[in-house]
């Protein structure tokens, strides 16, 4: 008796959203099956790979990044030199220099970074806040008003503050909506629920919920992207059919098995290597998990990972 195999394409399907402008916008999002699931159904738009800089330049990056960017002296010279590298489709500035419990730097300044670093370059912006609920919900209503019409992606609104990034990135300066939860399926839906409620386009929300570095409670990541796309998909959820990204540069670049150096840490070895090999194994991680675009740090891990998804998708 033949054995006739069962497709397991769903009638509902991520929402697809566009981030950026032109010849250069990237559509991420719009499958009806899981990651990488192509012998059920074609995938509509492969997953993403951004690379990111801070406003702190090469200043607070290991060696091994420095190299990467070797003549750049400004943030503006990082962001035209990365997105040369091969692979990346987007940039993202995370402006971690806003934090009133670190350098608390004028929002003043930072946005005027921002608009440079957007006239310096023509590929889609992502732009994230310092992870302080307070400093972020004035850094982003700014950069949306600063980045109007380049349909960006502001990383992202929190439970907390919501209602000012929503109104300013979602409704006032027309931007993607980055909703940010941690790690658990039940915020993600009620953020996204929220956003919505406030007027939000469902369709102009793409979430962020949460991640680690590979090794670090990364089973509750995985747990949660898969009920989040099971929800979505099998059981037709409109309030979880939002795309996911995955900032995972913020994760990675800061655990020990990353920046340990080798003199401190010999029996590791390259400590290059070390922060290479753990990015790339988060993305791969949180890309088989659900998530439709990564944010990483070093050329050769966008390289890298762009390479697997060609090969996947």
């Amino acid at each position: 008796m033949p054995f006739t195999a069962k497709s397991g394409k769903f009638s509902a399907k991520i929402n697809t959203v566009e981030i950026g402008t032109g010849d250069k916008a990237i559509k991420i999002g719009g499958e009806n099956v899981f990651p990488f699931y192509t012998f059920d159904d074609a995938i509509a738009n492969a997953p993403k790979v951004g690379i990111e800089i801070t406003d702190g330049g090469l200043a607070n990056e290991p060696e091994c990044i420095q190299k990467c960017y070797e003549g750049c002296e400004t943030v503006v010279d990082m962001a035209k030199k990365a997105v040369t590298f091969e692979g990346v489709d987007f940039l993202s500035i995370r402006l971690e220099g806003g934090d009133p419990n670190g350098e608390n730097k004028s929002t003043d300044e930072l946005i005027q970074l921002v608009k440079d670093v957007a006239d310096a370059v023509d590929v889609p912006l992502v732009v994230c806040g310092c992870k302080h609920v307070e400093k972020d919900a004035e850094l982003l209503d700014k950069a949306s008003a600063a980045l109007e019409g380049r349909n960006a992606l502001i990383l992202a609104a929190k439970e907390e503050n919501y209602k000012t990034i929503g109104a300013s990135a979602g409704l006032a300066y027309k931007q993607v909506v980055g909703a940010e939860s941690a790690v658990d399926i039940n915020l993600a839906k009620q953020l996204n629920v929220l956003l919505t409620q406030l007027g939000v386009d469902g369709k102009s929300i793409v979430m962020n919920v949460g991640s680690a570095a590979a090794g670090y409670g990364f089973e509750y990541v995985v747990s949660t992207m898969d009920r989040i796309k099971a929800a979505a998909l099998s059981q037709g959820d409109t309030t979880l059919q939002m795309p996911i990204i995955t900032p995972v540069a913020s994760e990675v670049w800061g655990v020990k098995e990353a920046m340990a150096s080798e003199a401190d840490m010999p029996e590791w070895g390259c400590q290059e290597s070390r922060g290479v090999d753990m990015e790339i194994e988060t993305a791969a991680a949180v890309l088989a998990s659900g998530s439709n675009a990564v944010i990483l740090r070093h050329p050769e891990s966008v390289k890298t990972i762009k390479t697997l998804i060609a090969e996947l998708v």
